[in-house]
């Protein structure tokens, strides 16, 4: 009986450890992401901390996927370059099973995985797209194309200070939300709006492709000290957000022409977001939840790529 064949990818970020099986049919087959811990209060680890965490849960990440792996056929390992620091692990990965080793950066894989869980990955006709990656560690708007070799990413805009993640986690530790705040900040936007809440007009940071976000932080922080009201602050962080994503949308669609819009990170995931720019944009992708937040998904795809490209 032929065993079923997969490549298996790692991902390591600021927030996460992930780690994804794939068969050769293209098709995710597992998903594991297992969070970072961080102390209550807190916005984030030193780089030395998220190494330790991601020491201690790569091991449970193979635990929960130990019976698909046994059972298949290991043909490639596919790894995210970045954070370097754990690179040892990976290497030592292909080096005892044999297989291939094939690299990308986190960020590569956050838009493959957008891509595949879109949908936009069967319609794509191998032409320039326009690419978003908003998480905690970034704020960037790409230019993008891809090929068996992977994603080419040109920086075409990006903030120029606050990460939109960091926008939130930050105005949500401030209203008391447990680390990462993305979740709760929704929910709390959410039941403002659910009782009749609306918010006045407002103007974002946005020059040609680029923007600023730290200014969010700051009107936050005054709107709470005016309202009291932690719904309302919500709301304003998450629209802030949006709007700001929109504005470098438009400015890119000048710039560069009109051309498909992809939406990939940990911050698309919310709700809010993602609906203020389908008004402008009916047409654009966005990850599916699970594949919006950091996951392995998008390295394990483009590792495939590779592997069947040089076994043809």
């Amino acid at each position: 009986m032929n065993k079923n064949k997969i490549v298996l990818g790692i991902d390591t970020s600021n927030y996460t450890t992930s780690l994804c099986v794939t068969g050769t049919d293209g098709k995710v087959q597992k998903n594991i992401k297992l969070p970072l811990a961080v102390k209550e209060g807190e916005v984030g680890l030193r780089q030395s901390d998220a190494v330790f965490s991601h020491t201690k849960n790569l091991p449970s990440a193979f635990l929960l996927a130990d019976g698909l792996i046994k059972d298949s056929e290991l043909v490639a390992v596919g790894v995210s370059e970045r954070p370097r620091d754990v690179a040892g692990s990976y290497t030592a990965i292909s080096e005892s099973t044999g297989v291939a080793l094939y690299t990308c950066s986190h960020q590569a894989g956050h838009v493959a995985a957008a891509m595949y869980s879109s949908g936009m990955l069967q319609k794509y006709d191998g032409g320039r797209f326009i690419a978003f990656h908003v998480s905690g560690g970034t704020t960037e708007m790409l230019l993008c194309q891809k090929s068996t070799e992977g994603i080419s990413a040109e920086i075409i805009g990006q903030t120029k200070d606050l990460n939109a993640g960091q926008a939130v986690d930050r105005c949500g530790v401030m209203l008391n939300m447990k680390f990462p705040c993305g979740p709760s900040l929704e929910r709390s936007a959410l039941e403002f709006y659910e009782r009749g809440g609306a918010l006045s007009g407002f103007g974002v940071s946005v020059k040609d492709c680029d923007c600023c976000l730290s200014g969010v932080e700051n009107l936050a922080r005054k709107a709470y000290a005016d309202t009291s009201d932690a719904g309302y602050v919500s709301a304003f962080v998450l629209e802030y957000i949006a709007k700001t994503l929109v504005k470098m949308s438009e400015a890119a669609q000048r710039k560069y022409g009109e051309m498909p819009m992809l939406y990939a990170g940990g911050v698309m995931s919310n709700s809010i977001i993602k609906e203020r720019i389908r008004r402008k944009y009916p047409c654009a992708y966005f990850a599916a939840p699970e594949f919006s937040s950091d996951n392995a998904a998008g390295v394990s795809l483009l590792a495939l790529e590779k592997y069947l490209s040089d076994n043809i």
